[in-house]
């Protein structure tokens, strides 16, 4: 923990009053949080102990969880929001590659401020991104985001994401949205060297992030392995989305996509999936018996019709499951608690009623999520020393108050008002609004740049 300056005293906050869920299986009605600087400095039941503090926080009424945690995302694409919406997913990204291929610095920075402030306000204190599109033309578009998330306030794990494999090799994106692998991986060693900070309590971590099976040659997912590892660095990739993906890698390599990455040294504890939906059981085993992460995306792969995915079967075979949001090009709302509250419903409508549980779902959408950033020891649930990523959301309002279960309140019911959300003991939301960005004025540029691009697009 980082000391304060001489002659000052870190910033104290007492949250008091709230049904505390740690997410470690302690529940505390009535109790406190002490925040100290960037950390929890104490946890318990009833008043927080009699002491000096810049701000007490009256949370009666209120539910306090860790911060949820996003593990997928695509934050450009909040400024594509609304096409293709009755599309398959292969469907969807040959409309789409045309309007990204338009992308820009401005583009990107308006869309990732837009999507990290709806994050924010679902009660998201930390998100990754899979950046994948970079136009020639087009700027410093990683360099963008990252400047959004700093300016908006959020703990951010954004990727180097590439394509190298266009159309007329046996891809799927245009030749003109692909890179060269040289390119790519000299432009992947950059982004480390400038951006990523491996301290504790950092804001900002990079990982590496070939596209998918359909978009990337093997000889790039195998050299992308090897140079993150060599760096220290994770590994993400889409992967087992479709039943068409599963069709292209089956005729094109022979092999279930899961057998194909895993034979590139694409499985382990320093790697996470986006998606798995089409797992037989020997994939489910691999996945789990290696400690390999996923990002589920229920809402996402119920927007495209790509199926559910097997997390009741994933978490019992040791994976490390944690919710994704994906792109609001498939996932409008961007809303995390509504893909924790999806997590459920879908589990249960594949697997019956005690598939997966409301505090389960919970951890999957907090721990789960720092688990599959590797975070799980400073993020994900409320313990003394951790970091003070927190949401406190209020349930004493009209649809939640006389909900007898307050985490079936949070995780079953409407989305509550999130009263306040600290990251790094940062307020960035307070009662539903959020400090650091004008809101309004980013939902008229992203509008603007909305009309720019599928104009651009033709």
């Amino acid at each position: 923990m980082q000391q304060p300056s001489a002659g000052r005293t870190a910033h104290r906050t007492a949250i008091e009053g709230a049904h505390v869920v740690t997410v470690t299986g302690e529940e505390l009605p009535g109790g406190h949080v002490v925040v100290e600087g960037e950390r929890i400095a104490g946890v318990g039941p009833g008043p927080a102990p009699a002491g000096s503090y810049d701000r007490r926080v009256d949370a009666r009424g209120c539910l306090l969880t860790p911060g949820l945690v996003n593990t997928h995302h695509h934050l450009y694409q909040w400024v594509t929001r609304g096409l293709a919406v009755d599309h398959t997913l292969f469907e969807w990204l040959t409309t789409l590659y045309p309007v990204w291929a338009g992308i820009d610095e401005h583009a990107v920075h308006t869309g990732a401020t837009g999507a990290l402030s709806a994050l924010a306000l679902s009660g998201c204190t930390t998100t990754t991104d899979h950046h994948y599109v970079f136009p020639r033309e087009g700027g410093d578009v990683l360099g963008a985001e990252i400047r959004a998330a700093q300016q908006v306030g959020l703990r951010f794990h954004p990727t180097r994401g590439s394509m190298d494999l266009g159309r007329s090799a046996g891809g799927l994106p245009p030749d003109h949205v692909v890179s060269d692998r040289d390119e790519i991986l000299a432009a992947s060693a950059d982004a480390v060297a400038r951006w990523h900070d491996p301290s504790p309590g950092s804001m900002l971590r990079i990982a590496l992030a070939p596209c998918s099976p359909f978009s990337v040659t093997p000889e790039l997912m195998r050299e992308s392995a090897t140079l993150a590892r060599e760096l220290g660095v994770r590994l993400h990739t889409h992967l087992a989305e479709t039943d068409d993906e599963e069709a292209y890698c089956r005729e094109r390599f022979g092999a279930t996509p899961t057998e194909y990455v895993a034979d590139l040294g694409w499985t382990g504890p320093d790697v996470w999936f986006a998606h798995t939906v089409h797992l037989d059981d020997d994939a489910v085993k691999t996945i789990g018996a290696t400690g390999t992460g996923v990002a589920h995306c229920p809402t996402s792969n119920g927007r495209l019709g790509a199926g559910i995915a097997r997390v009741r079967d994933l978490v019992d075979a040791g994976a490390r499951v944690g919710i994704g949001v994906d792109g609001a090009a498939s996932n409008e709302g961007t809303h995390l608690l509504e893909d924790v509250k999806h997590a459920v419903l879908f589990a249960r409508a594949a697997g019956g009623p005690r598939a997966l549980s409301v505090r389960e779902a919970l951890e999957l959408g907090t721990l789960g999520g720092a688990r599959v950033l590797g975070r799980e020891d400073e993020i994900g649930s409320i313990e003394t020393g951790k970091l003070a990523d927190l949401a406190l959301w209020r349930l004493d309002g009209f649809r939640h108050r006389d909900v007898a279960d307050p985490v079936a309140a949070l995780v079953l019911g409407t989305p509550p008002p999130l009263e306040l959300l600290l990251v790094h003991g940062r307020p960035v939301v307070e009662r539903d609004t959020v400090l650091t960005v004008d809101t309004d004025a980013v939902a008229a540029e992203c509008a603007a740049v909305h009309r720019a691009l599928v104009a651009k697009a033709g």
